[in-house]
């Protein structure tokens, strides 16, 4: 998969290869080119920020000429009517420039903010395709900062840095062209001092760029330390470690203001720098052109050209030196991006999808099945499962933990395909059928439901989009949170927070099975549905769940065995394959797996009353 990479031992290399191979990466921009396909789109856009750079562009270098032309010949020769003229003409380039500067920038940004969009969504498609073996080797976080915090650096980059990098491109060449044709004496002396005066400054920034993605780091540092303390206040003050908190948190704003601080005295330094070699470099270059000046060599109006000419040259090679780090930092999170998006998904549709039967039955059969989870690829989680349910039959899978109880329902939702074997579903093997379709056949109620951050009654319609809001409240209903849900301070509008944290465990649950509810699956998987829920509360959902369980298949993982007493059949896994099948008093009477389960949860003799 993407992001597992093998160890160094097994590629041969050492850290200190991957560490040039990073600083090689950093320094290519080629990845840019790969958002070409989502400039596109707006082609039309950029040729008129385009249009506007170059207006405001050549205008900033056309003030340079104006410069030279009111020294000579207004203030040099006295001329109030030049002057008054000078005055006319700098105020329209100034509004020109006002205007161009507008349309490149409102353009740029514009641009900026629909590209990183697109390549969002277009993102977020592709990861919501992926199949489970993806994230059991990737970090949700590491998914998480590629949609956000890359594409946010993509979006200052396409919708400023580019835009800048160009602007001064065109500034640095044609200051430079303008600096020869006004004094090529001059321009060969300001050619040899900008060097010297840009490497100080452009050494002293890399500098402060590293301290300021350190402090960035230490920033985040503190925001990790509040989303746990606060994530898990409960925990924290069940465990009367609020003083431990305070003093971590306290630690981590320490290093994230020593960083700080760091940062800012090597930004002072900068700025000092800055002064004093720009300033002096201005000073020498008026200085010698001043001399110029007073042995006729050039007029005034051309030092004063000149001078404004270098002064743009300067700021171009500074402006450069600082979006270049910007581009290749740009250039690694496309390329991460671009990463993402190159993963194929395991499960795909196929090119020519085997429909369904209908109507719907809910008969389910694994044939031989053998499955290896990709997290723990030398471990069977199935080995040569046999398992048939007949449509309409209640099936509980019971077994220790590990047996593969859960693989079957994951297998069955195709979320990962066997190695070898099928599994059939209305007879039609399901990696020949369109994923979609074969979910749309299964109803599921997990152990530990999601709960989304949204209110009650889209939580429920959830499981049905296009259902009615009369059809919601009667799955509340025969799910026995009707009650409850419309207690609520707005009744079924009520925001349900984050991960349903208004809602107790059992509530949640039965929201999670009224969602089940409404979908009207023919195939439902429970697993362990009453498991959060109070005595009271379990004997009502036990009874609606009966309800929803006649004339449609149902497969149920059982931890307590009470639970599933009264099912058609129990199906005993262990090691991933059947052990033994039968009836609850059958299975007892094997003497088998099963029965030493039930001697750890309840009195036999007590049990095998219950169901004669």
């Amino acid at each position: 998969m993407v992001f597992r990479e093998p160890s160094y031992a097994e590629a041969g290399r050492s850290p200190a290869d991957d560490q040039k191979t990073a600083t090689a990466r950093r320094r290519d921009l080629k990845p840019l080119r790969r958002l070409l396909p989502f400039l596109t789109p707006y082609r039309g856009a950029i040729a008129l920020a385009c249009l506007s750079l170059l207006i405001a562009a050549g205008t900033v270098l056309g003030l340079g000429k104006g410069l030279q032309y009111l020294v000579d010949q207004g203030i040099a020769q006295a001329d109030g009517a030049v002057l008054d003229q000078a005055l006319l003409v700098l105020l329209s380039v100034i509004v020109l420039l006002g205007a161009s500067t507008f349309g490149r920038f409102y353009l740029v940004s514009f641009v900026g903010e629909r590209v990183v969009a697109d390549l969002r969504k277009t993102v977020f498609d592709h990861v919501v395709s992926l199949s489970p073996a993806f994230f059991e080797v990737t970090r949700t976080s590491e998914v998480q900062s590629r949609l956000t915090t890359d594409t946010t650096l993509l979006q200052v980059v396409v919708g400023s840095t580019i835009s800048i990098a160009l602007r001064n491109s065109l500034l640095l060449a044609g200051g430079i062209v303008l600096l020869v044709v006004t004094s090529p004496k001059l321009a060969g002396m300001v050619l040899l001092v900008v060097p010297a005066v840009v490497l100080p400054i452009v050494v002293f920034g890399r500098r402060v760029r590293v301290l300021s993605r350190a402090s960035q780091d230490r920033v985040a540092d503190v925001a990790q330390a509040v989303d746990e303390a606060l994530g898990g206040i409960r925990t924290v003050q069940a465990f009367g470690r609020e003083a431990l908190e305070r003093q971590r948190f306290s630690s981590r704003v320490e290093d994230a203001v020593s960083v700080a601080l760091d940062r800012v005295r090597a930004r002072a330094w900068l700025t000092m720098l800055v002064i004093v070699l720009v300033f002096g470099a201005i000073g020498t270059v008026l200085w010698i052109g001043g001399h110029a000046v007073i042995s006729g060599e050039i007029s005034a109006g051309e030092l004063s050209a000149f001078i404004f000419y270098a002064v743009v040259v300067a700021g171009a090679v500074g402006a450069l030196s600082e979006v270049m780090g910007d581009l290749a930092r740009a250039a690694g999170a496309t390329e991460r991006l671009f990463d993402l998006l190159a993963t194929e998904p395991d499960i795909r549709a196929p090119a020519d999808p085997k429909p369904l039967p209908q109507p719907a039955e809910g008969a389910v059969r694994f044939d031989n099945v053998v499955f290896h989870y990709p997290s723990r690829p030398k471990d069977a989680a199935l080995n040569g499962l046999e398992l048939e349910v007949r449509p309409g039959e209640t099936v509980a899978l019971v077994g220790p933990s590990g047996a593969g109880k859960s693989t079957v329902f994951q297998l069955l939702l195709r979320f990962y395909d066997p190695r070898s074997g099928r599994i059939l579903l209305d007879g039609v093997d399901i990696r020949e059928a369109d994923p979609a379709a074969v979910r749309a056949r299964i109803g599921i109620v997990p152990q530990d439901p999601v709960i989304f951050s949204t209110n009650a009654m889209e939580n429920i319609r959830y499981g049905r989009p296009e259902a009615t809001d009369a059809e919601v409240r009667e799955a509340a209903r025969a799910a026995h949170a009707l009650d409850f849900l419309e207690a609520l301070p707005q009744g079924f509008d009520t925001f349900l927070g984050e991960k349903g944290v208004r809602l107790s465990g059992g509530q949640r649950q039965r929201v999670a099975i009224a969602r089940a509810l409404l979908r009207n699956p023919p195939l439902l998987l429970l697993d362990e549905a009453t498991s959060a829920l109070d005595a009271e509360s379990e004997r009502a959902v036990q009874e609606a769940l009966e309800d929803l369980m006649k004339n449609r298949t149902t497969l149920i993982i059982a931890h307590r065995l009470a639970t599933v007493l009264n099912a058609d059949r129990i199906v005993v896994l262990d090691a991933g394959r059947v052990v033994a099948s039968g009836t609850h008093a059958e299975l007892l009477r094997q003497e088998g797996l099963y029965a030493r389960l039930a001697a750890l949860q309840f009195d036999q003799r007590t049990a095998g009353a219950a169901v004669v």
